[in-house]
């Protein structure tokens, strides 16, 4: 695949549940996981934009949860 080409991208997210598209043809970098959603570049970029609402690490959202924020 070239980098131009649209197909065979994934969805990732970390342990933060922070969100990026990876190649499906390239190992994942460590801290990664494939979330489950395949396609295009820009259909794994609209299925970001919908699932990914708070851009706030999960380690900060509980800590504001916990101090009552």
């Amino acid at each position: 695949m070239s980098d131009t080409d649209e197909s065979g991208y994934r969805v990732v997210r970390n342990e933060e549940e922070q969100y990026s598209i990876w190649r499906t043809d390239r190992e994942l970098p460590a801290g990664w996981h494939a979330e489950g959603t395949t396609g295009t570049r820009q259909e794994c970029l609209d299925h970001i934009a919908e699932v990914w609402t708070d851009m706030r690490p999960l380690s900060l959202r509980r800590r504001m949860a916990e101090a009552g924020a």
